[in-house]
C-alpha cells in the first residue's frame, strides 16, 4: 500500500522507519487523511509478522504542530447545525468523532509491537499525545525541539490521552502545571519529567530511537503493567492532599473562573487518576465534549487560532504585489522605540541603519540591543555568536546619507508634528523613489503626516507598541493616499520579524488606543464615583484582563494621559474631555506629582525591589469613599469589558477596521481583552447584539453617554446579526486560509 502523507521502509533488523511528510503541508499536522493512513500503517506493523517495531519521525523541520484545529471547527460547525434537529444525537455524534484520536493512539499503544517517537522538532498538541502513546521516545538535542500541550491556550485542552499518559509518567503537581499552562518543554526539561527516555545527536536520532526496539523495548505501556504505581504517590494520600486543595485555589486565583478547559483538566487528572487507564480515557473524552460545547472553545479557536494564522499569513495584503525582500531597512530615531524597533528587525536577520541627531545618541539605541540579547545569552536562550550576528547587523549613525539604499525607513522620533516633518523631508531626499516611508506615531493622524511626503501612496503608519520585543500587535494604519505596494510592504515587514500585522484605516487614535483609553477612563470614573481603587483592579481581573487599568495607566505614564487629555482639548473643544477627570489627572501629576511607575509613583507605590508595587493609599482620600458591600462588583466587571467593546464597535461602524478578525485578535494581542470570550466583538457577539443592547442601555441610564450603543449594534440587535456575519472576512474568497 502506498500513502500520501507517510513512507514506509523496514530495514534488515526489521525495524519499521515511518516517515511523515505531509505533501503542500509546511508542517504535518493532523488531518482526517493523516489519520486514516496512520491507522492502516499500524495494522500493517502489528500484523506483519517481519515487522518487530517502529520508528516514528518527521521528513520535515519540524515534528508536528498537532491536530488541524480547523477539524475542530467543522465539528463544531456540525454540531451547531444537528443540534437543532436532534441534541442528544448530535451530542453523541460529538463524543464520537471527540473519540477518533484517542482511539487511535490507544490502538497503537496496545498493538503488541513496540513503537518510538524520534522528535525532530516541534511537537505539539495531539503530536505529543501520539508520542506519549509510543513505548519509547527520543528527543534530538537541538535548540529547535520543543514540546508541548498547549490546547489550554485556545480553550480546549489534550483530549486525545494528554491528561491521563502525562500524570501517569511524572508527579501529578507537574503534570498540572504543564497541562493548565500549556508550558513548552525543552528536551532536557522533558527528560527530567520523565516524559522522554532518551536525548540523541540530531544525526543519530532514529538509529537511538531504532536501538531501543533491538535493546528489547516492551511493547507495553507502564500503565498497562500489573502492579503500576502513580509517580509521587495516589490522589488519596498524604501527597495529594497536600496537592490537590492549593491546585484548586491556584486555578481559581489565576483564571477567576474563565476558562472552562483549565477546570476540566484539572477534574480529568483527577478523575482519571482514581479508575483504570481507558476508563480514565472515557473520562476525558467526556469532559473534552463538555467542553467543545462551551461558547468560550468556540471563541478562542476562531481568534487565537484560526484567525492568528490567517492575519500572520497575510490575510489583508494586498493581492498581485510582488513579494518585498528586505536588504536593508532605516529606523529614524534611536530612543526606546527606535531601538526596540532596530532589535527586533536585526533579530529577524535584516540590515538595519539605526539613525539619531548625533552618533552619540544612536549608539546608545544600539545598547539597547545589546542589552536584550545579553540577557538572552545569559539566560541561555541565544548563544554569544548570535548575539554577535545580531549587534553587526545594527549600524549606528547621524548621516542621513546612509539611508541611501533602505527599501523601507521606519520613522520613531518624538511624538510631534514638526519634529517629523524634518525628518521626513531629509530621508526622502536620499531615499530610492521605491522605498516605503512609515510613521511609528501613535496619536497624530497619518494622512496629516503624509502631506509632508513628496510621494504620499508610499507613506503608511506603522505602529508599534512597547516594549517593542514582547508586544506581538502591530498596527498597519493606511493614509488616504496610501498605496498597495506601501500596505504589501509594511504587511512584508510585520510578518518578517514575526508580529501580528492588523490593517487599520485612519483616525484620532487608531484602534488600540481608542479602546485602551475607554479603559481607563472607566476606572477614572469609577474612582470620583468612590469605589475603592483595589475594587477596580480586582474587577478588571476578574473580567479577565491581565492588567488593571490604574496599573495601565502607570505603565504608560499619568502625564503622558495629561497630554493627551490636554491635547484632545486643544483639538476638539473643552467637551471632549470630562472635566473630572482632567481634574483627576491635574491632582496625580500637579499636586502630588505622581507620573507613574517611572518615577516610582503613580495609582501605585514603587518601593525598590524585590518589594511588590501596591496602590497608594492617598487615593481613598480623593474622593468620598462608597462601602465595599454597596459596590456591584459583577457591575464593575461588566462595565470594564462593555466600554471597551462598544468602542470596538463604533470603530467598526467608522469604517476604522473593516475585518472582525483584526478587531479580535488586535483587542486581545495589544492589551490583553478578555481571552476567554475571543476578543472586543466576539465578546458581544457571544452575548448575542440584543441582549448586548439591552446590557449597554442600562449602564448608560446609571452611568452615561460612554454607553450609548453605536446604530450599526442596534441595527443587529433588531436583524439578529453577528459581526462575523455582517463583516464576513471570508465573503471575498480571497482569504489565506490557516494551515
Amino acid at each position: 500500500m502506498t500513502y500520501t502523507n507517510f513512507t514506509l521502509d523496514t530495514d534488515a533488523d526489521g525495524i519499521a522507519l515511518v516517515t511523515w511528510n505531509s505533501p503542500d503541508r509546511s508542517m504535518n499536522v493532523f488531518t482526517e487523511e493523516v489519520m486514516r493512513e496512520l491507522n492502516a500503517i499500524v495494522d500493517k506493523v502489528a500484523g506483519d509478522a517481519a515487522i518487530k517495531g517502529a520508528v516514528i519521525t518527521s521528513g520535515k523541520d519540524s515534528f508536528s504542530g498537532g491536530a488541524d484545529i480547523t477539524l475542530l471547527q467543522k465539528m463544531l460547525t456540525s454540531f451547531a447545525t444537528d443540534k437543532v434537529k436532534d441534541v442528544e444525537k448530535a451530542t453523541k455524534a460529538l463524543f464520537d468523532n471527540a473519540g477518533i484520536m484517542t482511539g487511535l493512539f490507544r490502538k497503537l499503544e496496545t498493538c503488541g509491537k513496540p513503537w518510538v517517537s524520534a522528535i525532530n522538532g516541534t511537537c505539539m498538541g495531539g503530536a505529543f499525545e501520539m508520542s506519549l502513546a509510543c513505548h519509547g521516545r527520543v528527543a534530538a538535542d537541538s535548540d529547535k525541539v520543543r514540546m508541548a500541550l498547549p490546547e489550554v491556550k485556545i480553550g480546549i485542552f489534550p483530549g486525545a490521552g494528554g491528561t491521563q499518559r502525562v500524570p501517569r509518567l511524572t508527579d501529578q503537581q507537574q503534570a498540572l502545571q504543564m497541562l493548565t499552562s500549556g508550558q513548552t518543554l525543552s528536551p532536557q526539561k522533558a527528560k527530567s519529567m520523565g516524559l522522554i527516555h532518551e536525548i540523541a545527536e540530531p544525526a543519530k536520532l532514529v538509529e537511538t530511537a531504532k536501538a531501543m526496539i533491538r535493546n528489547g523495548l516492551k511493547p507495553v505501556a507502564p500503565w498497562d503493567e500489573k502492579g503500576f504505581k502513580l509517580p509521587g504517590g495516589p490522589v488519596y494520600s498524604a501527597a495529594g492532599a497536600n496537592l490537590w486543595p492549593p491546585a484548586i485555589a491556584i486555578l481559581r486565583r489565576e483564571t477567576h473562573g474563565n476558562y472552562p478547559a483549565a477546570a476540566a483538566i484539572l477534574k480529568c487528572v483527577y478523575e482519571g487518576l482514581l479508575v483504570p487507564f481507558d476508563t480514565a480515557l472515557r473520562i476525558e473524552q467526556r469532559y473534552f465534549t463538555e467542553i467543545m460545547q462551551t461558547k468560550e472553545a468556540a471563541a478562542m479557536i476562531r481568534s487565537l487560532f484560526v484567525s492568528l494564522q490567517e492575519l500572520n499569513k497575510g490575510a489583508r495584503r494586498p493581492t498581485g504585489v510582488p513579494d518585498t525582500k528586505f536588504r536593508k531597512i532605516g529606523i529614524l530615531g534611536a530612543g526606546f522605540m527606535g531601538a526596540g524597533i532596530a532589535y527586533v528587525t536585526a533579530k529577524a536577520g535584516i540590515p538595519v541603519v539605526l539613525l539619531d541627531r548625533d552618533m552619540d545618541s544612536a549608539q546608545k539605541g544600539k545598547a539597547h540591543s545589546d542589552s536584550l540579547v545579553s540577557d538572552q545569552v545569559k539566560k541561555g536562550r541565544a548563544k554569544p555568536e548570535e548575539k554577535d550576528k545580531l549587534l553587526s547587523l545594527i549600524t549606528p549613525t547621524a548621516d542621513y546619507a546612509d539611508l541611501a539604499r533602505c527599501d523601507l525607513v521606519v520613522e520613531a522620533v518624538f511624538e510631534d508634528s514638526a519634529v517629523k516633518k524634518a525628518a521626513t523631508e531629509q530621508a526622502e531626499a536620499v531615499l530610492k523613489s521605491s522605498a516605503i516611508f512609515a510613521s511609528n506615531t501613535s496619536t497624530i493622524p497619518i494622512t496629516g503626516l503624509a502631506k509632508n511626503s513628496a510621494r504620499p501612496k508610499n507613506f503608511i503608519g506603522i505602529h508599534f507598541f512597547s516594549p517593542v520585543d514582547k508586544m506581538m500587535l502591530v498596527e498597519i494604519i493606511l493614509g488616504k493616499k496610501t498605496g498597495d505596494k506601501a500596505l504589501a510592504t509594511a504587511i512584508d515587514f510585520v510578518r518578517a520579524i514575526k508580529k501580528t500585522p492588523i490593517v487599520v484605516n485612519d483616525t484620532r487614535g487608531f484602534y488600540v488606543n481608542r479602546c485602551v483609553l475607554r479603559y481607563m477612563s472607566e476606572a477614572y470614573k469609577m474612582l470620583i464615583e468612590g469605589v475603592p481603587a483595589p475594587m477596580i483592579e480586582n474587577a478588571a481581573k476578574a473580567a479577565g484582563m491581565p492588567v488593571g487599568p490604574l496599573a495601565l495607566t502607570d505603565e504608560t505614564a499619568i502625564d503622558l494621559a495629561q497630554k493627551i487629555m490636554k491635547q484632545t482639548i486643544r483639538d476638539l473643544g473643552e467637551k471632549a474631555v470630562d472635566p473630572r477627570q482632567m481634574a483627576l489627572i491635574n491632582t496625580m501629576v500637579d499636586d502630588h506629582g505622581r507620573f507613574g511607575r517611572k518615577n516610582g509613583k503613580g495609582f501605585y507605590d514603587y518601593p525598590a525591589k524585590p518589594a511588590k508595587k501596591k496602590l497608594w493609599p492617598g487615593l481613598k482620600d480623593l474622593y468620598p469613599q462608597l462601602a465595599p458591600e454597596k459596590v456591584d462588583y459583577e457591575e464593575l466587571q461588566q462595565r470594564l469589558l462593555v466600554t471597551i467593546a462598544l468602542e470596538a464597535a463604533r470603530v467598526m461602524e467608522e469604517g476604522i477596521v473593516t475585518d472582525p478578525r483584526e478587531a479580535d485578535v488586535g483587542s486581545i494581542l495589544a492589551f490583553g481583552f478578555a481571552p476567554y470570550t475571543g476578543g472586543a466583538l466576539s465578546y458581544i457577539d457571544g452575548i448575542g447584539a440584543k441582549l448586548f443592547v439591552k446590557i449597554a442601555k442600562g449602564l448608560q441610564k446609571k452611568y452615561g453617554a460612554e454607553f450609548k450603543a453605536p446604530k450599526l449594534l442596534l441595527d443587529m440587535a433588531e436583524k439578529g446579526e453577528t459581526f462575523y456575519e455582517r463583516f464576513d472576512p471570508y465573503a471575498k474568497g480571497d482569504v489565506k486560509q490557516a494551515a
